[in-house]
């Protein structure tokens, strides 16, 4: 029976109100959420805790910061086991010679399709060790950067590995598969199967009942399909079951590049949004990924089902995808009241976190409508905390304060220049601040991270493990030589 009071900071609640308390409070007990809001409420529900509460009550002063809910990033994916050759450590150290990438130009279709479908190869060529290791230090980064609930839309990891790393670091993680088992290569107009769709299935029902067994509250599953390019019709009727009988949320990326309708309409015959429809996968269960490049009668699908769009403006730019601005889109959508949230996606570097793609949201949507009242500081913030929570299906636990959710939240300082004589402190942190600006990270009232480190793991330890199993992932599966990745990891080990 443990109860923790934060007292003084400005209090962001990312409820449906956007409530904000100056001076604030909230009152933790027993890692739940007992009382938020102005501090004589807090010291009212402190008052009717009981003798033993009350004396070990543990008093936090917040003066100077913001409070927020921790950060929810529900559509990620786990590729640091890449950091040497995609888009990684192996680049010059000029950019001057830089070329469009497969993701650029509306996307190099054929190459996107063949590319996903290899990840299963090297996640099977992935050591258990190697997988734990990669994956326990990616998922740190996301922690580090005050992400609380992380939902994987599929990794180049394995799943049971990220379980295992999500339970040892203290997430909350909805696991998931890669499920591909087709591509569209370049010489011809029908898909060509590249695995068995059965065991492809019983993977992702295998996971299902791995992660039905935790008790600890904190991992849930989601299945996924990597892309509608990658999906035969029979994966997506196993997957429809699947969703239907376990009640469950369904992820997979659509509509995100412009080239990906031809290649659809030539491959497949249909767009994905509508073939996704077809199957009975586009309800208040779907969270569709980027989503843009949609056309009128796909976008009163995705309405009339009352699907989820989850994108990732702070990625765009440097990824050379224009998913945001080519066809505004996904800010019509929202603007017609489908939800819409903020996610990071994946990359083999450490990228945008929540915090740069919610600047990234609140600087775009409103160049792009000429209006800074389209998303507000506190919009953008529910984008990244409780809409996405919602999108994810935990909105009952996480993604804001409230009484009665999960004790997840972060602190972040907000004393020193850059807030100086502005009432508005979540306006300055999206102005001038980040990630690296998270001061504690708390998930179910257990203190993560404070004053900026970790509490519960060893950094450099985990830096270490990371970066040999790196190397042997690298020169093993992706027969890098030993000599390149040891000049290249050298550097960096203690």
């Amino acid at each position: 029976m443990s109860a923790q009071l934060i007292t003084g900071g400005t209090v962001y609640t990312a409820d449906a109100q956007e409530s904000v308390h100056p001076g604030g409070a909230v009152l933790v007990v027993d890692g739940a959420l007992a009382a938020v809001g102005p501090a004589a409420e807090a010291e009212r529900a402190v008052a009717a805790l009981t003798p033993e509460q009350r004396a070990g009550l543990r008093r936090r002063d917040a003066r100077g910061m913001m409070v927020l809910p921790g950060f929810v990033n529900a559509h990620w994916h786990e590729m640091f086991a890449m950091r040497l050759p995609m888009r990684g450590a192996l680049r010059p150290a000029s950019d001057r010679d830089d070329q469009v990438a497969f993701m650029g130009g509306g996307g190099d279709m054929h190459q996107v399709s063949a590319t996903f479908d290899r990840f299963d190869e090297l996640i099977d060529a992935m050591t258990p060790e190697e997988a734990g290791a990669i994956a326990e230090y990616s998922m740190w980064t996301q922690l580090r950067g005050g992400v609380t609930t992380l939902g994987d839309m599929g990794s180049l990891n394995r799943p049971h590995a990220m379980v295992a790393a999500a339970r040892r670091l203290g997430i909350r993680f909805s696991a998931s598969t890669w499920a591909s088992d087709a591509i569209c290569p370049p010489d011809g107009d029908r898909p060509v199967r590249t695995r068995d769709t059965d065991g492809v299935l019983a993977g992702v029902a295998e996971l299902l009942e791995l992660t039905a067994r935790d008790t600890s509250g904190r991992i849930r599953f989601r299945p996924s399909i990597a892309y509608v390019t990658n999906m035969t019709d029979e994966l997506a009727r196993g997957m429809a079951e699947l969703v239907a009988r376990h009640d469950l949320g369904f992820a997979t990326h659509v509509g995100a590049l412009r080239n990906e309708t031809a290649l659809m309409r030539t491959y497949y015959g249909e767009t994905g949004v509508r073939r996704l429809a077809g199957f009975g996968l586009v309800d208040e269960r779907l969270m569709a990924g980027h989503c843009a490049f949609v056309d009128e009668d796909e976008q009163k699908l995705l309405l009339a089902g009352r699907a989820h769009i989850s994108h990732s403006p702070g990625k765009y730019g440097p990824s050379g995808e224009s998913s945001l601005t080519e066809t505004g889109a996904v800010p019509a959508l929202r603007r017609q009241g489908l939800d819409v949230s903020l996610s990071t996606d994946g990359s083999s570097m450490p990228s945008a976190g929540i915090a740069e793609t919610m600047r990234a949201a609140w600087q775009m949507y409103n160049e792009m409508s000429a209006d800074q009242t389209e998303v507000l500081p506190t919009d953008a913030l529910a984008m990244g905390t409780r809409i996405a929570a919602k999108g994810l299906r935990w909105d009952d636990q996480v993604g804001s304060l409230e009484a009665g959710k999960q004790a997840d939240l972060v602190l972040v300082r907000a004393d020193d220049w850059r807030y100086l004589l502005n009432p508005r402190p979540l306006e300055s942190f999206l102005w001038l601040a980040g990630s690296t600006d998270i001061d504690t990270v708390m998930v179910g009232g257990r203190t993560l991270v404070s004053g900026g480190r970790a509490v519960e793991v060893d950094e450099a330890a985990l830096q270490e493990r990371y970066l040999a199993a790196l190397g042997s992932f690298s020169t093993r599966a992706l027969r890098i030589p030993d000599e390149v990745v040891g000049r290249v990891l050298g550097g960096w080990s203690r």
